[in-house]
């Protein structure tokens, strides 16, 4: 009863958020926009629109994850929710304009943007008020094999409003006495071997214990297994990724059509760029070795962001961020803006990279982590990307494990909506710092700080390191 209750709270809390952030909308599309079209809609159709924007903003705010009141900050909603919002009021701006041959006047959108952030601001702090009011933080056991550190996390991510973490055990402690978590609410696990957890999660499911697990590389590629039905048992069948034909067809043509209207709409930012970064001195451009399917290397294209001689010793670092002194002034700015990104459309349109896809790297800084992690190979059974899954939901300095588990999440589970997921969720974290953290301080190797993987021997709480690495 208290879930169902909690559960029904959360939907109409919810559901209220929906129509608050689409009573601007509608008053801008009913009192102006509809106007503007009177000739092409009756009554019933322009109500036909107020719900297709219900549609887009409710699925932009999953994209954007906008309502995980219990998880997110109230500025991480304010921000999910307007990122939704607006594009959502995009999409509909564009509609308009194009149902009316034209440009339409912005300052009516704008007014309901407004009026959007205003509501967004209020609710997020009503919601987060009414939860944490009404429902009690869950009593919360980690339970720990190869990465202790988890209740640290939990605080630094501003889950202890969420899960109250009282007790920590070592899985061994634990599977010689499994009562210990008897009385718990909810129990993470924390890369514990599959063996250990299932026996664990039976405990923890059969007394209703909720079970939050950190998988490990083999539960990964095991999600996207498939289910049969043979020699009358359930049976998954694993194998290696092998996409259908029309779905790599669609992602090849929408690779063209969205990198040559990106050059060109762009093209101005190219020029400009490209005249900056002359008047430094050095070339505009670098190309750099990388890797991508099965292997194969091919030359990425980018905006030089550091100094002409910022590996003149021949050793490859990775980058520390704004504290790295190779990085030029205009580096600086083009690199907080991902403007250094931009020339890889090129690679797109040419067929040398995704827009989707695991991110590429060099195959020096490739071959440090396969010495750590064998499995790290496994993430060149598809094409690189421009953007990836371990991009939108990791960190540019989370470890090199953490972000081939989230890479074999892509590949274990490919398809068109999974791409434009991603392409969506990729414009939240353009305006992240977080997102372009940097590496510490002076590491010149990839897994500098870093305990082998699953294969090799313990996993430590993730350190810092990273993908961006200096320029030729």
């Amino acid at each position: 009863m208290k879930k169902r209750t909690h559960d029904f709270g959360l939907r109409l809390i919810k559901l209220l958020n929906t129509i608050l952030m689409t009573l601007p909308f509608a008053l801008c599309w009913v009192l102006y926009y509809a106007n503007q079209t009177a000739a092409l809609f009756a009554f019933n159709a322009r109500l036909y629109v107020i719900a297709f924007y219900v549609l887009l903003y409710v699925t932009f705010g999953r994209v954007y994850e906008s309502f995980l009141i219990s998880y997110n900050r109230v500025s991480e909603m304010v921000y999910s929710q307007m990122l939704a919002a607006s594009v959502s009021d995009g999409i509909i701006y564009i509609l308009i304009c194009f149902l009316c041959k034209g440009p339409q006047r912005l300052w009516p959108g704008l007014l309901a943007i407004v009026g959007q952030f205003v509501f967004s601001i209020l609710w997020s702090l009503f919601a987060n008020w009414w939860y944490f009011s009404r429902f009690e933080p869950k009593k919360t056991y980690i339970v720990y094999d190869l990465r202790p550190g988890m209740d640290r996390l939990v605080e630094q991510y501003g889950l202890s409003q969420k899960f109250h973490v009282e007790k920590v055990f070592t899985v061994a402690e634990v599977l010689a006495d499994l009562d210990l978590l008897s009385d718990a609410e909810a129990v993470f696990l924390s890369d514990v071997h599959s063996h250990d957890r299932n026996v664990i999660i039976k405990y923890c499911v059969g007394r209703g214990i909720d079970a939050l697990v950190l998988p490990r590389l083999g539960d990964v590629i095991m999600s996207g297994a498939t289910k049969l039905h043979i020699l009358h048992l359930p049976v998954l069948m694993v194998h290696r990724y092998n996409p259908k034909p029309e779905y790599l067809a669609i992602k090849r043509v929408f690779d063209i059509v969205l990198s040559a209207l990106a050059l060109i709409v762009l093209s101005p930012v190219f020029l400009v760029t490209a005249l900056l970064i002359k008047r430094d001195g050095g070339p505009a451009f670098y190309r750099q070795e990388r890797l991508t399917k099965d292997g194969k290397t091919f030359r990425l294209i980018k905006f030089r962001s550091m100094r002409v001689d910022a590996e003149k010793d021949g050793v490859a670092r990775l980058s520390t961020g704004e504290n790295d002194d190779r990085i030029t002034p205009v580096g600086r700015v083009i690199r907080k803006f991902r403007i250094d990104e931009l020339p890889q459309l090129l690679n797109i349109l040419e067929g040398s990279l995704s827009i989707v896809g695991p991110r590429p790297e060099r195959p020096e800084i490739a071959a440090q982590y396969e010495k750590e992690i064998p499995e790290f190979r496994l993430r060149l059974q598809c094409k690189a990307g421009l953007t990836g899954y371990a991009q939108v939901y990791g960190k540019y300095n989370t470890t090199p494990y953490d972000k081939l588990m989230m890479d074999m999440m892509y590949i274990a589970d490919p398809g068109v909506v999974q791409d434009l997921r991603i392409i969506f969720a990729t414009i939240k974290i353009l305006f992240q710092p977080e997102s372009t953290e940097g590496v510490a301080e002076g590491q010149t190797t990839a897994m500098e700080g870093e305990a082998p993987a699953e294969g090799a021997g313990a996993e430590t709480e993730p350190e810092k390191t990273g993908e961006k690495t200096a320029e030729e």
